[in-house]
């Protein structure tokens, strides 16, 4: 594996961020991780197989203004950026009728806005390199709405839309661009996750305790971008998206037989 290759990862401090970040330095990338605390940044970075490797940039996705300097800091480091994996944001467990805008206008803000706007702090480099390579995590949620997760899907329903027209519109450019639909992955998503009124709900969902582990959600993550695929479907939810595809009526059937949680 190409060590000079430099890979930037937001939300690493935990998750599938943290799984990744162990991926990419096991093969011997150099991996800049973000999130907004640093001192659990330092912990991931303290177990990775080669912490010298590690760069240490907190982040909020709250604060874009602060994203040209962060990619500055990045290109003073590293010289380059050649993989963005904007996996950082925030979840929601509630339902609409109980979900106040400021919920909505926050998931947004986190999971849309900040998202695409470390993307555009960083497109004019990718332009300059005529190479570069985004990876986007959304959800499946990203594809078909879910019980409890109505700010969440319209965020990552967005994601998708950015990122397709920003793909054909780079592509000729050198930009490639990858869009992640994991399942149901066992992490602390579904704790951090908003109530209505903004309060993390502190519960782990049923299906998510039951789901794949970070790690190999890393490695098909890892894999997907290997192959330059457009999007991928991650975990044995895949089917049911299959069956969106060609058999609607009875997908939507099943869905709503499934819990919420």
């Amino acid at each position: 594996m190409n060590n000079q290759q430099v890979v930037w990862i937001t939300g690493a401090s935990s998750g599938i961020g943290e799984a990744l970040t162990y991926k990419y330095a096991s093969l011997g990338y150099r991996v800049v991780i973000s999130a907004r605390r640093e001192n659990l940044l330092q912990e991931v970075k303290n177990k990775c197989v080669n912490p010298e490797a590690i760069f240490v940039l907190p982040l909020d996705l709250t604060e874009p203004e602060t994203f040209n300097n962060k990619v500055n800091i990045v290109i003073e480091k590293h010289g380059k950026v050649d993989i963005l994996i904007n996996n950082g944001g925030i979840s929601q467990r509630s339902k609409t009728i109980d979900t106040s805008l400021e919920v909505d206008r926050k998931v947004m803000e986190i999971n849309y806005f900040g998202n695409i706007a470390l993307t555009k702090a960083l497109l004019p480099t990718f332009t300059n390199q005529k190479s570069g390579h985004i990876i986007v995590i959304s959800s499946l949620t990203g594809l078909f709405g879910f019980y409890l997760r109505s700010a969440y899907a319209a965020s990552k329903h967005a994601l998708h839309g950015f990122y397709e027209s920003l793909r054909l519109e780079e592509e000729r450019n050198g930009l490639k661009v990858t869009i992640i639909c994991p399942g149901f992955i066992k992490t602390d998503i579904s704790k951090h996750a908003m109530d209505g009124q903004g309060m993390a709900t502190g519960k782990m969902d049923e299906n998510q305790s039951k789901g794949m582990s970070p790690s190999e959600c890393a490695a098909q993550i890892f894999d997907a971008q290997q192959k330059n695929k457009y999007q991928a479907v991650i975990g044995k939810e895949k089917y049911g998206v299959l069956l969106l595809r060609y058999v609607p009526k009875l997908f939507w059937k099943i869905l709503k037989k499934k819990p919420a949680q």
